[in-house]
């Protein structure tokens, strides 16, 4: 698939790469698409409207904060149809959520109803989200939408990056990617008990289910 890899911090350049070596065509969308760091990487850069412009896929890995404003600088014409992956959590500078009501998820569905947004990723660190198989065991990861066909395609680019099937937990519409971002909370809490970012939790079903 044609993939925009929207962000270029360390989540973006880790799910780039590995959808890369996947076999996808991955370009990166950066505001600042000269930087040599950038420019010496192994993907290609792109300004942001010229890097969305051609995806199937957009994945938005950009702060949270700024995510809005640089997709509404894009235009909700060029972004119509498309499916776009959101992986953010905006935080305030004294790192509480920037969305307490209303999900970052659901914003961006809300500001831009022709684009089918599906909420993943945001509750594991990059490095578990390209390497679940350095977990000691499964692990559970959500997903969260309202288009079917988009959580599809969505579900299969995860299992590219090593997610099996029954790893993947549908929460349901965008509307519970309210509970995804809000772990964001919990998971420092766990992070700083276990003192590393490299785990995942397991949604452990009932006996006989």
């Amino acid at each position: 698939m044609r993939i925009s890899v929207v962000g270029t911090g360390n989540v973006g350049r880790a799910l780039a790469g590995a959808w890369a070596r996947a076999g996808h065509e991955v370009v990166l969308g950066s505001r600042r698409p000269e930087d040599p760091e950038l420019r010496g990487g192994p993907l290609p850069v792109r300004d942001v409207a010229a890097a969305v412009a051609d995806a199937e896929v957009i994945v938005n890995a950009t702060p949270g904060t700024a995510s809005v404003a640089l997709l509404s600088s894009v235009g909700a014409d060029v972004l119509a149809g498309k499916t776009l992956l959101d992986v953010a959590v905006g935080f305030g500078e004294d790192w509480s959520l920037s969305h307490p009501v209303e999900s970052l998820g659901e914003e961006i569905q809300r500001t831009f109803p022709a684009l089918r947004v599906v909420k993943a990723l945001c509750t594991v660190d990059s490095s578990v989200m390209v390497a679940p198989g350095s977990l000691e065991g499964p692990s559970t990861l959500f997903l969260s939408g309202d288009d079917a066909a988009a959580k599809r395609t969505v579900a299969a680019l995860l299992r590219d990056l090593g997610w099996p099937a029954d790893s993947l937990h549908d929460l349901g519409g965008i509307a519970t990617a309210r509970g995804q971002e809000h772990f964001a909370l919990l998971f420092v809490g766990i992070a700083q008990s276990l003192g590393t970012h490299g785990f995942n939790i397991r949604v452990v079903p009932p006996a006989g289910n």
